[in-house]
Formats: C-alpha cells, structure tokens, sequence
C-alpha cells in the first residue's frame, strides 16, 4: 500500500465538469461602414431621404461656388497681370528699342552735321539713352532673374555703356577733323545693329509673348464651373419637382431661394466671363497687334534713316560682304521695304478707324516722299556733289531728314492711339470679372444655407 507523503493533505477527486464553449467578441466595424448603414436605414424612410438630399443639395452649392471662385481668380489674376504687368513691360521693351535705335540715329545724324552738333540733336541723343537706360532697369525691377528677358536686359546693361564710348570717341575724332571719327561710328553702329538691337528685339519678344500667354489664360473658358453650375441647379430644379409631386405644393421658398443663387451665379459667370474674354480678345486683335506692327514699322524707319545717314558718312567704305554695293544703301533699301510692308498691314489693321487709319495713311505718304527725296540725294552724291548730297539728307526743309520726322510723328500718333485702345478693352475685360468671385463664394452660402432650410421646412411636417 502506498502512503501520501507525510504532511500532504487527503483530496476529493473532483468530478468531471464539462468546459464552457469559447465565445469570440465580434470585430469592431470601422467607421466609414457605420456610416453606410445609418445612410442606408435613413434611405428607407422618407424624412432620412430628405435630410440625405438636403445635405447634398448644399453640398453642390458649396462645391460651385468654391470651383467659381478658384477658376475666376486665376482668370481675374491673368486680367491683371495683362493689364498692370505684362503689356506695360512689353510697351517699356518697345520703348527701350526704339530709344536705342534713335539714339544711333541720332548720333549719324550729329555726327554728319559736322564738328558742332545741332544742340536738339545731341539734346535726343541724351534723352534717348537715358530713357533707354531707365526703362532697363525698371524692366529688370520686374522680371525674374531666372527669365530670358533678365538675361536680355543684362546684356543691354553690358553693351550700352560700350556703345555710348564708342559714339564719344567718334565725336572727339569729328570735332578735331580726325578722319579716325567716322571710323568709330561706323563700329558703334555695328555694335548697335549687330548686338544692342537684337537683345532688344529678343527682351520685345519674351514680353510680348508673356503677354499673349497672360491674355489666353485670362480668356480660357471656365469649363469645370460652368459644369457644376448646371448640375447643381439641376439638383435644385430637380428636388422642387419632387418636391411638388409628392406634396402637390408650386413653391418651397428656400429651395426656391437656392435655386434664384445658383442661376445668378451661373448667369453672371456665363455672362461676365463672355464679356471679358469678348474685350481681351479685343485688346489683342485691334490694340496689340497693331502695337506690334507699329512698334516695328517705326524701329525700321530710324534703322533706315541711320542707314541712309552711315551712307554718307562712309561714302562707299563698307562695302556688302560680295563686295559689289555700299552696305549701309542696302541696308537702307531693305529697311524701307519692311517698312512699307508693315504699313499695309497697319492700315488693314486700323480698318474704319479714322483715328487709327489716318496717321497710318499720312506716314505710307510721307515714306513715299522720303523715298523720292533720297533717289535724288543718292543721284546727287554719285554726281561728286557732296555738299549739295549732304543738305538733300539733313536740311530741315525739302530734305530726307523731313520725310522722316513726318514719319516718325505720324507713327507715334498712330501708337498713341492704339495704346488707348489696348487699355480701354484690356480695362474693360478686367472689370468684367471684378466682384464674381467674392459674390459667387457669398451667394453659394447662401444657397447652400437656403437649401438646408427649405428641406428642413419639409422635414418638419414630420415631427
């Protein structure tokens, strides 16, 4: 027999107790399918479907008023910048451009004068460089430095003071008598023809064409508000129906409310974005590019003019690169036909516009008459008749130099003129748009608010 060990206690044996079944707790379920399930139990009754509806109605409201807004700032910004930044940089390039190549005409013509320049002469040299010069650098206070038209306006901030060297070294030759003068203004005309201009022509065109790209995105239409528009105020016709076929009721006032903000919106966006992009393009077709044309048929006048000047000043010393022709006459010949060209297209431009057309008109007559008067000086100077040539150019009567301003002052009306219309329609674009956005973000609160209250008014029929 074996014995527990001493000190152990005795023990029952305990009988034999079936083990209760392991219950599992269930897994939480996340909150987006509560959600579903309360949306589904509310869809079953009819005021859950109303409060479903409200909710949505509001949130379609909200929704166009908050895309309106977005699209119509970034298309009101565009309007902006067309008219306070990038047209008044690309008119400043144009300046710049033609300041330069006045100022080179200018010096020809001083310099052809003789040892003592006429004082208005040297007075429009002065005036044109440092026009020139402040507009360069109000133009690089504007321009970021990672642009092209930055690295063109560093370029010309290099290369004007070596122009402006080059035309006092000539002036000391000329007024000593030294024949080493004109030899310094023909290499200050190089400079100026083959690479002060061209920057500028480049800085014209960077501007010019950041100001067509800030015209285009001011006139894109707004697709993605006009979309949503028409589907809230769908919605919104849509549960006024339902509303009337279950109730037999004509009217329920703050959906009807709702529905009167969202067509507003709708109509004013439709209407005001029409309007401005009807004027933007406007001040595109029929200001800036008849800007553009003009802005080169007058840098192509004084080009010309400096050339017909070189002429004389060189008398047959540069030569084209064939050999066979004076280059500063070619270079006059193909200056003026440019300019003829870009006349025709100025007039067809203008159109009915008397106020446009007519200086256009009187600068193709007196480019004729410049063209006349040069045949004549050039057959005087191949005759050996210098002096007689000389006066043909610069005379202040019956001369070149006459054509030339009547050109030249027939072309700044004809800008003066497109200039005013440019803004008049850029203007009048911007301000189309001026208030929709702060009055859709407004009327789509309260439509959105409206909305609310009309299902409400319908919900309470229930309680």
């Amino acid at each position: 027999m074996t014995y527990p060990p001493s000190g152990a206690a005795l023990r029952e044996p305990e009988p034999d107790v079936p083990s209760a079944p392991v219950t599992v707790p269930a897994q939480r379920r996340g909150a987006p399918s509560v959600a579903v399930d309360r949306l589904r139990a509310a869809a079953t009754t009819e005021p859950g479907r109303l409060q479903i509806f409200g909710a949505v109605l509001a949130l379609l409201v909200v929704v166009f008023g908050a895309v309106t807004v977005t699209e119509i700032s970034g298309r009101s910004s565009s309007a902006d910048d067309v008219v306070n930044r990038s047209q008044p940089l690309s008119a400043a390039a144009a300046s710049i451009y033609r300041s330069l190549a006045d100022a080179d005409t200018m010096a020809a013509s001083g310099f052809l004068a003789g040892a003592q320049e006429p004082k208005d002469v040297l007075a429009q040299y002065d005036a044109d460089i440092k026009e020139a010069s402040r507009l360069l650098v109000k133009a690089a206070a504007n321009t970021d430095a990672s642009t092209s038209s930055h690295r063109e306006i560093t370029t010309l901030g290099e290369l004007l003071p070596e122009y402006t060297g080059l035309i006092e070294r000539a002036r000391a030759n000329n007024r000593q008598g030294l024949p080493l003068g004109g030899a310094y203004l023909r290499y200050a005309n190089q400079k100026m023809t083959n690479e002060i201009l061209p920057a500028a022509e480049r800085l014209y065109a960077a501007e010019t064409g950041r100001l067509s790209t800030d015209s285009a995105d001011a006139r894109r239409w707004p697709f993605l508000s006009l979309a949503t528009g028409i589907v809230a105020l769908a919605a919104l016709v849509w549960m006024q129906r339902r509303n009337y076929r279950r109730t037999n009721r004509v009217f329920n006032h703050g959906l009807l409310a709702a529905t009167a903000a969202a067509t507003v919106v709708l109509l004013w966006l439709a209407v005001g974005h029409t309007v401005a992009r009807a004027e933007l393009h406007s001040a595109m077709v029929n200001g800036q590019q008849s800007l553009d044309v003009l802005n080169k048929a007058r840098i192509n006048s004084l080009k010309a003019r400096a050339n017909e000047n070189l002429t004389l000043v060189a008398r047959g010393a540069v030569l084209t690169p064939d050999g066979k022709q004076d280059k500063y006459e070619t270079d006059y010949s193909t200056g003026m036909k440019a300019l003829g060209t870009q006349l025709e297209s100025a007039e067809k431009l203008a159109g009915d516009d008397s106020g446009g057309s007519e200086p256009v008109e009187a600068a193709i007559n007196s480019v004729s008459e410049w063209q006349d008067r040069h045949k004549k000086a050039r057959a005087t100077d191949d005759q050996g008749d210098y002096d007689s040539a000389l006066l043909q150019i610069i005379d202040p009567k019956n001369s070149t130099g006459e054509s030339f301003e009547k050109v030249d002052d027939a072309l700044e009306t004809a800008l003066a003129h497109e200039q005013d219309q440019f803004d008049a329609a850029a203007e009048d674009g911007r301000g189309a748009l001026g208030g929709l956005p702060a009055g859709a973000a407004v009327l789509a609160v309260l439509g959105a608010v409206a909305a609310i209250v009309g299902v409400n008014r319908r919900l309470s029929e229930y309680r």
